[in-house]
């Protein structure tokens, strides 16, 4: 469109003319910081401190150049994500069966399909250990079984009689925990029971923190505990207050436990929260409720991004390493791709879903294998394992999760582990936060004091627990002696114990004189 002077008008004005090479950096650049960047730069142009913007200049340098290696080190990946794609509009990929997959996939992908029946002790938890390589089966009647799942060898099997609620593998396949009906029960690789930990009582869901080295379990009484499992101790214990939990799940990102409660509210609307997981990067979490609803939240914001619909409350949920959900309900199951985008500006909603599958029982549980395309689901029936393409990371890295480690690799990594274990006190919703400088000076601090509270008078408060023969005085007096240590709080001690020994000694006097010369002998000191 040209105007009266002869000026063409374009809709995009070119300010600066960059060679094509500049153009191709600046992409680059942008793409490496989008996937592995460490959020917004930091404007040194504002710092005027000399020393102090020269720092961070380096430190935004050095993380551009990681950012644009690690960008570039994508080439060196091997393995691609292979989700199944149909060939016309027509097509729905919800309709491929599980038979079609086997016949089309190597010998190798085939056998991971199975279905183990155990249909006397069920309905089966289970859990996959943290390379994926072994599998922990248990059933709600006592049932115990561990096994190398690809080879199909059984590590051990046991009966423990009683009910079982929960299994889980600790930091490795060497030792698991099984919530029983009323203490959780540690047992090393060969079912041999190792500890009972009896503060944690009428357990219903168990979470192991790997980089914490805890244990968390939340109880039929809402507790939820932390039990550190390299030093045997037991690390916090929160009353969420909110009555029977319906279920708990880890945040892996930054390590935080979400727990779901049924709460009876005559007044106002509230839904049984049945299940709940957030992806890797714990940007996002799926739940779902007895109001047949599952939502997809973004819990960076604490705000609902999307909602489906269930046929009915929905029995467990799952998300995988590449983000598809299982979410089943009955004997059904059913897997969802692209629910939420990291990229995404704006989450869409999916129309339809990316699998389904029918198994033989109702469903109790759901568990993606890592670093596979398989999908674990345990029912009334036994145990099912399921194919389903691009759920699975297909590069793995070894110096995180070996699938392939021998004895010696494990027992090399439970080392590191140790060495590298994360205090609890780092738990946080954001794990890149360490601490600030308080940069208040004294007059402020001191200005902030509550001037009106009342100075704490340590003779009054000596003299509360001055009672008895073991009383809190007789303990302070004897450290006190033997570290030879004077300061005021000694002083006023000591003038107190003086004082009571005095009144004893009076005391002692007057009983004398009542019982007589005779039987002055047998008085005592109080």
């Amino acid at each position: 469109m040209e105007a009266d002077n002869g000026a063409r008008s374009v809709g995009q004005a070119r300010t600066s003319l960059l060679p094509k090479h500049e153009r191709e950096k600046r992409r680059r650049e942008k793409e490496a910081n989008r996937d592995y960047g460490r959020g917004r730069s930091v404007n040194t142009k504002t710092i005027r401190d000399k020393k102090l913007r020269r720092n961070l200049q380096a430190l935004e340098s050095k993380n551009k150049e990681a950012a644009l290696k690690a960008k570039d080190a994508e080439i060196l990946l091997q393995g691609t994500a292979g989700f199944l794609e149909p060939e016309n509009e027509m097509e729905r990929t919800y309709k491929v069966r599980q038979e079609e997959i086997v016949e089309n996939v190597s010998i190798a992908m085939a056998q991971k399909r199975f279905d183990l029946t155990l249909n006397e002790l069920g309905p089966y938890v289970f859990d996959y250990s943290r390379n994926g390589r072994e599998l922990l089966l248990g059933g709600r009647k006592g049932h115990i079984a561990s096994m190398d799942w690809r080879t199909g060898k059984l590590n051990c099997e046991f009966q423990v009689h009683e009910t079982v609620r929960d299994v889980r593998w600790l930091h490795t396949n060497q030792y698991m925990a099984i919530a029983q009906k009323r203490n959780v029960y540690i047992y090393d690789g060969q079912g041999v029971e190792l500890h009972c930990l009896n503060q944690h009582r009428d357990v219903a869901h168990l979470e192991f923190l790997p980089y914490h080295f805890l244990l968390a379990t939340l109880g039929l009484r809402g507790f939820l505990k932390y039990q550190d499992v390299s030093t045997g101790q037991l690390v916090s214990e929160i009353a969420t207050k909110l009555g029977p939990p319906a279920s708990m799940a880890q945040n892996p990102y930054n390590a935080i436990c979400f727990t779901g409660h049924g709460n009876v509210c005559p007044a106002t609307p509230v839904f049984k929260t049945i299940n709940m997981l957030t992806e890797t990067e714990g940007r996002y979490m799926v739940s779902t409720g007895q109001d047949r609803k599952m939502a997809v939240w973004d819990i960076r914001q604490f705000r609902m991004v999307n909602d489906y619909y269930t046929d009915q409350p929905a029995s467990s949920v799952a998300i995988s390493d590449r983000g598809v959900t299982a979410v089943s309900w009955g004997t059904r199951t059913t897997m969802w791709k692209d629910l939420f985008q990291k990229h995404a500006a704006e989450q869409t909603k999916v129309e339809s879903p990316y699998m389904k599958f029918g198994g033989q029982g109702r469903v109790e549980r759901l568990r993606w294998c890592p670093l596979e395309d398989i999908l674990g689901i345990g029912h009334d029936e036994g145990f099912s394992s399921i194919i389903v393409p691009g759920a699975g990371e297909p590069n793995m890295d070894v110096m995180e999760v070996n699938p392939l480690e021998t004895v010696k690799d494990r027992q090399n990594r439970e080392v590191r582990s140790l060495l590298n274990k994360l205090q609890p006190e780092m738990i946080a919703l954001d794990p890149t936060f360490i601490g600030n400088l308080d940069l208040r000076s004294e007059e402020q601090r001191q200005a902030e004091i509550d001037l009106d509270a009342k100075p704490v008078d340590v003779e009054t408060e000596i003299r509360k627990k001055a009672r008895g023969k073991n009383s809190a005085l007789s303990r302070y007096l004897r450290k006190q002696r033997a570290k030879n240590v004077i300061d005021e709080k000694r002083l006023k001690v000591d003038e107190i114990w003086n004082e009571q020994e005095q009144q004893r000694e009076q005391k002692k006097k007057e009983k004398e004189t009542d019982m007589g010369p005779a039987l002055a002998r047998f008085a005592k000191r109080d």
